[in-house]
């Protein structure tokens, strides 16, 4: 399988999302990165359910929807309802993970995990064959631009390893400070899909960036 490109919404130009999601639904990405922050979980606040619903009929890609939000559980509906396709938790902000993750599939989305850089991938042993995606975050999460952790290397090789032991079969996504630098090493190191925000975003042309991002 090739490797899928989820652009970061959270670095388009907010005055004209119309653009960006248009931009995004003509490229050769396969998803719709949107980072969902309540000033909580993460020391930042983004985007809610009637920014979702407005960017909805813009485009036919999946809304890979990233929660860094407390609670999640009580949200799940609601973020069907606008438009998610795959819907990710935070472990860290998940008490009743697996509880949660049912929750997201009954819902009919696909369910991923986040996990922070501080967080082993030996934490998702319990979990990883019933979800779909593993969001490792190579940066500290609540704000773009930040530079990549390259821990996260050795983090995708142990859960490559993980996912064997356990018969998962969940996408390794990687989400924070990916670009043209590293995005080869990271899908030959086991990456299944990459977020991109300002590598997308804050290049001369998106629509070229997200193609090489694609090869």
């Amino acid at each position: 399988m090739s490797h899928l490109v989820a652009p970061s919404l959270l670095s388009a130009d907010f005055t004209d999302l119309k653009s960006a999601v248009r931009m995004v639904d003509e490229s050769p990405a396969s998803w719709l990165h949107i980072d969902v922050m309540d000033g909580v979980f993460v020391p930042n606040i983004s985007f809610g359910f009637p920014v979702i619903k407005a960017i909805r009929p813009l485009t036919t890609k999946a809304f890979d929807v990233h929660l860094m939000i407390v609670r999640p559980e009580n949200y799940i509906g609601a973020f069907r309802d606008a438009g998610a396709d795959v819907l990710s938790v935070h472990i860290e902000a998940s008490p009743h993970l697996h509880r949660t993750v049912q929750a997201i599939k009954a819902a009919g989305m696909k369910a991923g995990v986040a996990i922070n850089p501080h967080t082993p991938v030996s934490a998702l042993e319990e979990v990883l064959a019933d979800i779909d995606l593993v969001c490792l975050m190579s940066v500290n999460p609540g704000f773009g631009g930040q530079q990549f952790i390259p821990r996260t290397f050795q983090k995708i090789e142990d859960l490559v390893e993980l996912r064997k032991k356990t018969g998962s079969k969940a996408l390794i996504e990687v989400d924070g400070g990916v670009s043209l630098g590293n995005a080869r090493q990271l899908v030959h190191t086991g990456a299944d899909v990459l977020v991109a925000g300002n590598s997308v975003f804050g290049a001369p042309d998106p629509a070229v960036a997200i193609t090489e991002l694609s090869a």
